[in-house]
């Protein structure tokens, strides 16, 4: 797909597990060098299909990449499939986003923000849809008819920023939020790998299991995907 959009692809291949596996990327210059990174996992929790975790971000992203080929960009803009997000590698060194993002360290390559885009896709217009990790639910709606986005405390700006942005122009509602990085569930995807060194970072998701009853499990399926949505908010 990135091919036919007119890309040129490249593999970030390690192994893990004795199994040799690889991020992939594409790399759209910009007026500057610093960075702007755009991910999604391509893994799936064991015996899970992964329709919506992670198939709508990887879908998202490709729909991105098609977009924005020979667009004028302020930043360079690095757009990565990253493997190995879930169990049994999730948080370890051999996570992929955490090898890209420490090999971008090492290269000494600026990034300005990072959007991980995860388990986009579930949307629900009843009451009491929508649940939360402890501390924060009285602040939010309890239906869970938006997308969010949600980093720590130190990506606040960014997060305002994204937010701000995507409200210009979306059909569909949305949530801002950037508490401290210990509430439960935070830090469950990508952009917590580019943490790890002070970047600014936050996933766009639909809170997967605060809303997604097939989280993880062998019903997370195409049928359960809101294809209309999950357009809208690409």
């Amino acid at each position: 797909r990135l091919r036919a959009a007119g890309h040129e692809p490249s593999r970030q291949t390690f192994e893990a597990g004795r199994v040799a596996t690889s991020n992939i990327e594409v790399v759209l210059p910009g007026e500057s060098e610093a960075s702007l990174v755009l991910g999604a996992h391509y893994d799936t929790a064991p015996r899970c299909p992964g329709a919506n975790d992670n198939g709508t971000g990887v879908v998202a992203l490709l729909e991105l990449a098609r977009r924005l080929k020979g667009s004028s960009l302020r930043p360079t803009v690095r757009m990565v499939f990253f493997t190995n997000e879930e169990p049994p590698y999730f948080g370890t060194d051999l996570m992929g986003s955490r090898v890209y993002a420490d090999d971008l360290a090492a290269r000494g390559v600026p990034v300005v923000g990072m959007l991980s885009l995860e388990t986009m896709g579930f949307y629900s217009d009843e009451d009491g849809s929508q649940a939360y990790p402890p501390v924060i639910g009285a602040l939010y709606p309890d239906r869970g008819d938006f997308i969010a986005f949600v980093g720590n405390v130190d990506s606040r700006s960014f997060v305002r920023e994204v937010v701000g942005a995507f409200r210009e122009e979306a059909t569909i509602p949305s949530e801002g939020s950037a508490p401290p990085s210990w509430v439960p569930a935070v830090d469950f995807s990508d952009h917590a790998s580019f943490w790890r060194h002070g970047w600014p970072a936050l996933m766009v998701t639909d809170t997967a299991p605060f809303r997604y009853a097939h989280y993880h499990t062998m019903e997370d399926t195409p049928d359960k995907v809101d294809h209309e949505r999950l357009a809208r908010v690409t």
